[in-house]
């Protein structure tokens, strides 16, 4: 009898996260949207070489698109076509997904920032998220909760 096959574990099915997001905006919520690769950013992504650091969302012509992203291409991988690792690639959203965010991002000052990218079933996914900018002293009270937490945890773990 074959053994049977394991869940991807968040850990692994995880390709690339944006750390700076969180620290650089409030997320109000939070979208699974699809991309559409080609077939050597596929290969790419599945030895993990992808990046989300300076890259971000826009909505233009009733599309979401993501911009800035790196997914640099494997040497060995892409012979016959001449690859752009900084490519425009288009999001795949529900229209009422997309209706929502457009509504939130034009009249209402959100941005939409990428989180995380990571497989799903097999299929390349990324974690947007619609969200409002921190001025300095937000960052510096996240930055405050945060080591008092920690400050908490060490407390109760040796009292």
């Amino acid at each position: 009898m074959a053994a049977k096959k394991k869940k991807d574990s968040p850990g692994g099915s995880t390709i690339a996260l944006n750390r700076q997001a969180t620290h650089d905006y409030f997320i109000e919520e939070r979208y699974e949207a699809g991309l559409v690769l080609q077939g050597w950013e596929v290969k790419s992504l599945r030895s993990g070489r992808a990046q989300l650091k300076e890259s971000y969302v826009v909505l233009k012509g009733g599309d979401a698109w993501l911009l800035g992203s790196h997914i640099s291409p494997l040497t060995t991988a892409s012979t016959h076509i001449v690859p752009d690792p900084m490519r425009t690639r288009k999001l795949l959203l529900h229209r009422g997904e997309l209706n929502k965010l457009i509504g939130h991002v034009e009249r209402k000052g959100y941005t939409l920032v990428p989180l995380a990218l990571y497989w799903k079933k097999g299929r390349a996914k990324l974690e947007i998220g619609l969200a409002k900018g921190k001025k300095l002293h937000d960052k510096r009270a996240t930055e405050k909760n945060r080591d008092w937490e920690r400050e908490k945890q060490r407390i109760m773990k040796h009292g």
